[in-house]
């Protein structure tokens, strides 16, 4: 049997990640994501098998993909306040380019083995959570349970993502109007972080 074209294996993972994450097309089948990928769906089969596997395969990269994007953040030497303006511009930056991924990933989450795999990045965020409580304690944020701080800071930039398409309607404004209007929520999150 010949090499596989990896070329072809990552257009397809590439074009279901799109099909899920931007266009929220959470239950794409192998023909929809074959069809928009411009190959056989047979080519799909051959790759990865089953929907299934493939779904897996996106979700684990996608995963994986944004905890290091957000752990290049975390793991800075940047002062904590500009390393929190950096957090709000990257996490906004993502989520508006793939709006459904949080909500794949949320969804995705209920599996007891995502939830496990979870418990691994623990020690990551406990470091987080120490210079979340040292910045409180140096009096630069209010004093809150640091847990309460990070919820708070990934409610006010995740919320308005997940919720898009009933904020654009309640505020009639269209793709463009929206993004704009999450462009300035960056400064306007950083400002009720540290007011």
């Amino acid at each position: 049997m010949s090499t596989r074209d990896t070329g072809t294996e990552q257009l397809i993972k590439d074009t279901a990640k799109h099909l899920f994450f931007a266009e929220g097309k959470l239950h794409a089948t192998t023909q929809e994501i074959a069809d928009a990928a411009g190959v056989n769906r047979t080519l799909v089969n051959y790759y990865f098998r089953s929907r299934d596997i493939l779904f897996d395969q996106v979700f684990n990269e996608a995963q994986d993909g944004f905890a290091s994007t957000l752990d290049e953040v975390f793991k800075s030497s940047m002062p904590f306040k500009e390393k929190i303006r950096n957090l709000i511009h990257v996490f906004i930056n993502e989520t508006t380019k793939y709006p459904y991924r949080q909500l794949f990933i949320i969804t995705e989450m209920n599996r007891d083995n995502v939830i496990n795999a979870k418990k691994s990045r623990a020690k990551e965020v406990k470091v987080f959570l120490a210079e979340i409580q040292a910045e409180m304690d140096q009096g630069n944020v209010r004093k809150m349970e640091p847990k309460q701080f990070i919820m708070n800071l990934f409610s006010l930039m995740a919320h308005p993502l997940l919720t898009a398409p009933l904020n654009q309607a309640l505020f009639g404004m269209n793709d463009d109007e929206y993004a704009k209007l999450m462009e300035d929520r960056k400064e306007l999150i950083f400002e009720t972080i540290f007011r």
